[in-house]
C-alpha cells in the first residue's frame, strides 16, 4: 500500500486534534471539578445526576423545611399542655382543700378567686399560635379556639351530642329562708318550714345564659326499617331560676333553667334517659364571654348575624393537619382544642362558685338575724319567732356547707378527669414526636449517602485529573513535536 504525504498530514492533523479535545477534556474537568459539561458528553452520569439530584432535592425539603417546622409547631403545642396540666394540679390542690378542710369566709374567697384565674387561664391557653397559625382550632388555623372578648353580635344554634352518663346525681336546698318575708308586726307569720336537701338528676350544657327554648331527642335502641336509630322526643318545660320548683320537677317532667344551662329530670324521666347513648340537645345562645370556647370548634351549629343577613354552618369535623415528612410518609402535627380543652373544667368551677356564693348569702342572712336580736325592743313573739329563723338558717348553712364541700369534691374528680384527658393528649403528641425525630434522624443520614453519591457521579478525583492532564499535555506537545518533523521533508527534497 502506498502511503502519500496527504495521509501522513491527515493523520498527524487527526491525532493532534484528538490530543488537543482530550487536553480540553481535562482542563474542563480540572477547571470545574465536574466530569461532565453537557448530557451527550455521557448520557448515563448526567440521567443518574438528574435523579439525585431530584432526590436530594426532595431530601432536603423534609429536613431543612418540613420537619424543623413541624417540630416547632409540636413544640408550642406540648408547651401549652404543659402549662394546662400545670393549672390542672392547682386546681386540682385546691379542691381538694375545698372538699375536707372547714373553710372561713376568707379561706373560701381566697379559693374561689384563685380557681376563677386559673379557669381563665387555662382557656387562654387554647388559643396559643405558632407563627400567626392557632394550634388547637383544626383546619381553622386563623380562627382562634376561645372567644377574645365579649361577643354578642352572633346568635349560634348549637346541637350538643350528649348520653344518659352525662346525668349527674347533685342535691339542692329546698324551703330556703326568706329573711325578707319577716313582719314584725306579725312575726307568727313566718314560715317556719325548716330547709331540706333533695337529690336531682341534672345534665348540664356546655353554656349558661341560653336563650329561650330548647329541644331534647334521644334514642332508645329501637331502629327503623334501614337500621337507623329512631330519635325520641322529650317534653321540656323552662323555668325561671328564681322558680322555687326549679330544681323540684315531677317524676315524667324535665326542666330547662337558661340561667344557668341545666336540664333537670324527675326521676321517671331519668329512668327513661339514662342508659340512652345518644342525646342531642339544641339550644341557642347569643351572650358570650372572654374565654368561652367559640361553639364552630366543638359541635354542629349555625351562626346568624344580627340582621340575619350571614348564616354560616358548622359541622363538627375530625381535622388533622398532616406535614409530608418522608417519601409518601405523612404525619399529624396538631392536637385538636377539644382532646385538651372542655366545657366541663370551666362549668364546674362556676358550680363551685356557686355554692360558695350560697353558703356566703346565708351567714349573711345568719348575722342580719343577730344583728336583728340584738334589738333590746323585741317583743317576747318577735324575739322567739327570730331565733326559730336563727334555727332554720343553722340548718340551711349546714346543708349548704355540705353541698359546697361535695362540689368541691365535684371539682375535684373533673380536674382528675381532665388531667388523664391533658396527659393522654401529651403521650399521643410525644409519640408522633419522637417518631418525626426518628424519622429526622434517618434523612439526615440519607441526605448525606445521596450527596456522596451525587459527588461519586459528578465531580472528578482532582488528583487523577491533574496527572491526566500532565500526561495528556505531554503527549499534545509530543505530536506537535513528531508534526513539525514530519512536514518539514516534501517531493522537493529527493529532487
Amino acid at each position: 500500500m502506498r502511503i502519500t504525504n496527504k495521509m501522513m498530514t491527515n493523520n498527524v492533523l487527526h491525532n493532534i486534534n484528538n490530543n488537543k479535545n482530550l487536553l480540553s477534556t481535562l482542563e474542563n474537568q480540572y477547571s470545574t471539578g465536574k466530569k461532565i459539561q453537557k448530557p451527550s458528553d455521557d448520557p448515563i452520569v448526567a440521567v443518574r445526576a438528574l435523579k439525585l439530584r431530584t432526590n436530594l432535592a426532595e431530601l432536603s425539603q423534609y429536613v431543612e423545611k418540613n420537619i424543623p417546622d413541624a417540630l416547632s409547631w409540636m413544640d408550642t403545642t406540648e408547651s401549652s399542655i404543659d402549662v394546662v396540666n400545670e393549672i390542672l394540679k392547682q386546681m386540682n390542690s385546691y379542691c381538694n382543700q375545698g372538699s375536707n378542710d372547714p373553710l372561713t369566709a376568707k379561706d373560701r374567697n381566697s379559693i374561689v378567686t384563685n380557681l376563677e384565674e386559673l379557669k381563665q387561664q387555662i382557656y387562654q391557653e387554647g388559643n396559643s399560635n405558632y407563627a400567626g397559625r392557632y394550634v388547637f382550632s383544626g383546619y381553622k388555623t386563623d380562627t382562634p379556639l376561645i372567644f377574645s372578648e365579649d361577643e354578642s353580635s352572633y346568635t349560634y344554634e348549637i346541637t350538643e351530642p350528649l348520653s344518659g352518663e352525662d346525668i349527674d346525681i347533685k342535691f339542692k336546698i329546698v324551703n330556703n329562708v326568706d329573711i325578707n318575708a319577716f313582719d314584725k308586726d306579725n312575726p307568727g307569720a313566718f314560715d317556719k318550714t325548716m330547709p331540706n336537701q333533695i337529690q336531682i338528676y341534672r345534665m348540664r350544657l356546655a353554656y349558661g345564659n341560653l336563650e329561650d327554648g330548647v329541644t331534647v331527642t334521644y334514642t332508645d335502641g329501637s331502629t327503623d326499617g334501614d337500621g337507623n336509630l329512631i330519635e325520641l322526643p322529650l317534653t321540656v318545660t323552662e323555668k325561671a331560676l328564681t322558680d322555687p320548683d326549679a330544681y323540684h320537677p315531677g317524676e315524667d317532667d324535665v326542666y330547662f333553667i337558661k340561667e344557668t344551662g341545666e336540664l333537670i329530670y324527675g326521676n321517671a324521666a331519668y329512668e327513661k334517659v339514662r342508659n340512652s347513648e345518644h342525646i342531642n340537645v339544641k339550644y341557642t345562645k347569643k351572650n358570650f364571654h372572654t374565654n368561652d370556647l367559640r361553639p364552630e370548634h366543638y359541635f354542629n351549629c349555625t351562626r346568624t348575624n344580627e340582621d340575619g343577613t350571614e348564616v354560616l354552618n358548622f359541622e363538627k369535623q375530625d381535622q388533622q393537619i398532616q406535614y409530608e415528612v418522608n417519601f409518601n410518609q405523612k404525619l399529624t402535627i396538631n392536637t385538636q382544642g377539644h382532646e385538651v380543652f372542655s366545657h366541663d373544667i370551666g362549668r364546674a368551677i362556676d358550680d363551685i362558685i356557686n355554692a360558695v356564693n350560697n353558703v356566703t348569702e346565708t351567714e349573711e342572712k345568719i348575722n342580719e338575724v343577730k344583728k336583728m336580736l340584738e334589738d333590746t325592743n323585741l317583743t317576747p313573739e318577735q324575739r322567739k319567732a327570730l331565733e326559730g329563723i336563727q334555727e332554720q338558717l343553722d340548718s340551711e348553712f349546714t346543708l349548704r356547707t355540705d353541698i359546697m364541700q361535695a362540689t368541691f369534691a365535684g371539682g375535684l374528680t373533673d380536674t382528675v378527669a381532665m388531667q388523664d384527658k391533658v396527659n393522654v393528649a401529651l403521650s399521643d403528641l410525644g409519640g408522633r414526636y419522637n417518631r418525626l425525630l426518628l424519622t429526622q434522624s434517618r434523612l439526615e443520614d440519607q441526605k448525606v449517602d445521596f450527596e456522596d453519591l451525587l459527588s461519586s457521579n459528578e465531580d472528578v478525583d482532582l488528583v487523577d485529573t491533574i496527572i491526566k492532564y500532565s500526561s495528556a499535555e505531554t503527549i499534545y506537545n509530543s505530536s506537535l513535536s513528531a508534526a513539525s518533523k514530519l512536514v518539514q521533508t516534501s517531493l522537493l527534497d529527493f529532487l
